[in-house]
């Protein structure tokens, strides 16, 4: 039967967010309805002059709501909001990823039910005409005059005994919702925004333990440098205390720089230059 209602409805709102159910034991705690964002749309059946809200999870139908003009739906917090369907006897709940997300939603829902408002008021006007035919059209009885069951009397007692249902049905969920802890259901929704925020928190943990990984490539290639250096002031110390004859101790006294700088611009035939060197060293 829901592939067929889908055929013929138009979707006309489509927006991703978390579903939520009230728990029906408690009716305080959200129960999670899906695992990761679903598709939440806005139907319109044509035949039937009705709109619904509808949201699959995998093969399995989480929300099939028909939208009445007695539905309210209300922002708990900046990213979550809920309705109540008395049909379903449940409480609705959809968290967003964003504000703006929330808000239209919210508009589009004000906009269904107006037009839900408005398809039954001109069905009620159909129905109230029909009525009016009825009871101009003569009739004629050769027996006494006896109560009409099925005539506009039982037809106006069944609209008042389906008013009277409607209201104490809307009580009802009033009580319920009234019943159930505001604070709690606001902490379920900072929770799912807490959940939000954590995931983003967790994948700027990863991108800094890449960054980290990559700093420490960066540290082993300068410890690598650095030894590579320091090799090399040994060779030149070497070569200055083989090729010049430069006391050890003398490298301990003076610049290194200025060392390094005098050996770099030694010759090893030049005697000149070496005694020069021994004597800027003294």
């Amino acid at each position: 039967m829901f592939p067929h209602h889908r055929e013929r409805e138009q979707p006309i709102f489509s927006t991703r967010a978390h579903v939520f159910q009230i728990d029906p034991t408690t009716k305080r705690n959200w129960i999670p309805a899906s695992k990761h964002a679903v598709t939440v749309s806005f139907f319109y059946d044509a035949n039937r002059n009705a709109y619904r809200i509808i949201s699959v999870g995998g093969t399995k139908a989480i929300i099939n709501c028909t939208v009445t003009p007695s539905m309210t739906f209300t922002k708990t917090s900046q990213k979550f909001g809920q309705w109540a369907d008395s049909r379903a006897n449940t409480v609705y709940g959809l968290g967003f990823a964003t504000e703006q997300q929330l808000h239209q939603f919210s508009e589009k829902f004000k906009d269904v039910k107006d037009a839900a408002r408005l398809a039954r008021e001109k069905s009620q006007d159909k129905e109230l005409a029909n009525t009016a035919l009825t009871i101009a059209a003569p009739q004629f009885s050769q027996s006494p005059p006896v109560m009409c069951v099925n005539g506009p009397e039982d037809k106006l007692f069944r609209s008042q005994s389906a008013d009277i249902t409607l209201a104490s049905e809307k009580e009802r969920i009033k009580k319920m919702l009234s019943e159930g802890s505001i604070c709690e259901i606001n902490l379920e929704a900072e929770l799912f925004t807490l959940q939000d925020s954590n995931s983003k928190l967790v994948a700027a943990l990863h991108e800094a333990n890449a960054n980290v990984e990559q700093w420490k490539k960066q540290l082993a290639a300068y410890q690598g440098e650095t030894e590579r250096l320091r090799e090399q002031v040994n060779k030149i110390i070497v070569y200055g205390q083989q090729k010049h004859h430069i006391p050890i101790f003398y490298f301990n006294y003076v610049t290194l720089g200025t060392t390094l700088c005098y050996l770099l611009l030694l010759q090893p035939s030049s005697e000149i230059t070496t005694l020069h060197l021994k004597k800027s060293l003294l």
